[in-house]
């Protein structure tokens, strides 16, 4: 089995049979006895396993397996392999991640403990298989079926569809993630990040109200800002062009946000915030709100302007944006800087999710408002430390060989 072909056999197949082609390559070439892909659902707490595509009755919820405390939970986490003998039988589980991007995992039975060979072919097979996902997606409603653990309200499918493909990225300079819980009657919030050639921008945005009003209002600020952005505008023209939107088109309605934009090349920041909560940042171990000035939300019908501000940002430096979901209610029980400093070992991708999962448990998993939270690892331009091609650590001068991948992908 290489990489290539089976990019190819999954490129010959129907969109929803690309999974089941490559689960027999695995039976056929390794002698698996069964072989199964589990995609993670919209929350990140759970996954669903995708059977053959005949079998997929998208009529019915798909069926959760909870991750907490499950060894599915802990490949996840940690990105690495697991090899478990089971009598007859070894078990392996592996990551199927794309640039920090956590899709799912790719679960088979081998009838004998794998070689450092075997380990490799399933290491590249799992790792293609998170760009057929991405690539398939598109095509087919079968993973976003998967990812459908519970039935989601209009506003929360407008609401979801808002949101960036990749929910998390790795790159050299940085790795970034986002999470986002949407309240019992959705609220308006939404993340979003783009990386250019030589920058990064990221944003995190809260519509006021809720249900599918509050969806058209987040969908309107992020059509405009996209669009602004697309066309190259700078970050304050990107302002202006959001604000004016909400201000013609939102009914009265305003939405708070904050804009950031990092150069790759020198590291320089730029950063809006439209009336919205502090960011913290976790520097040396240290977790302190940024307290920069404060803007006028997008669409209040008040003449004011938006100001570029710089942001302190350090190699090292761990930045959480928040919305105001994980402040209010319940919600203030958390020590939310305890909580940073405690998950400071955790890939941003797990961070973010555990954060979530802490206001959801103070709040007993009924949330009066959105809770959305975006955590940013800066490196630094001049401390790599992924190796684009591998995903391995760089500063890692033990980390293993592709055979028993361990690294962070």
């Amino acid at each position: 089995m290489t990489l290539a072909g089976t990019l190819a056999a999954a490129e010959a197949a129907a969109p929803v049979e690309s999974l089941d082609v490559v689960a027999r390559m695995l039976v056929e070439h390794l002698g698996a006895a069964s072989v199964s892909f589990l995609i993670t659902d919209f929350t990140g707490g759970s996954v669903v396993r995708l059977g053959a595509a005949g079998s997929v009755d998208t009529a019915e919820p798909a069926r959760r397996i909870m991750l907490r405390g499950t060894l599915y939970d802990d490949v996840l986490r940690t990105q690495r392999p697991s090899v478990e003998d089971e009598g007859t039988l070894v078990r392996i589980v592996a990551p199927v991640t794309n640039r920090g991007d956590a899709i799912g995992l790719l679960e088979l039975f081998l009838p004998a403990t794998p070689d450092a060979e075997v380990m490799r072919a399933i290491g590249e097979t799992a790792h293609a298989l998170a760009y057929i996902v991405i690539a398939n997606r598109s095509f087919t409603d079968v993973y976003q079926w998967g990812r459908r653990t519970v039935p989601l309200s209009l506003a929360a499918e407008i609401q979801h569809r808002l949101l960036p493909a990749s929910l998390a990225c790795e790159a050299a300079q940085f790795a970034v993630a986002g999470a986002l819980e949407p309240a019992d009657h959705v609220g308006g919030d939404t993340f979003d990040y783009v990386i250019d050639r030589d920058t990064v921008q990221l944003s995190v945005t809260d519509a006021m109200g809720h249900d599918v009003q509050a969806a058209l209002l987040a969908t309107l600020l992020v059509g405009a800002l996209r669009r602004a952005r697309r066309a190259g505008a700078g970050l304050a023209e990107q302002a202006r062009q959001a604000d004016q939107a909400v201000r013609e088109h939102g009914r009265q309605g305003y939405v708070t946000g904050q804009l950031l934009r990092i150069s790759l090349i020198d590291g320089r920041t730029e950063f809006i915030n439209a009336g919205h909560p502090w960011p913290l940042r976790m520097r040396n171990g240290q977790v302190r709100e940024v307290e920069p000035e404060i803007d006028m939300p997008f669409g209040i019908h008040a003449p004011h302007r938006y100001r570029i501000q710089s942001l302190d940002l350090r190699p090292g430096d761990r930045l959480v944006m928040l919305t105001d979901g994980m402040l209010e209610r319940n919600a203030n029980s958390l020590d939310l800087s305890d909580l940073i400093i405690r998950t400071r070992a955790l890939h941003p991708r797990e961070a973010a999710r555990s954060l979530i999962a802490a206001v959801v448990d103070a709040n007993h998993g009924h949330l009066q408002d959105d809770a959305t939270v975006m955590c940013l690892d800066w490196h630094g331009v001049d401390h790599p430390r992924r190796d684009a091609d591998t995903g391995a650590d760089l500063t890692d001068a033990s980390a293993p060989s592709r055979a028993g991948r361990t690294t962070r992908r």
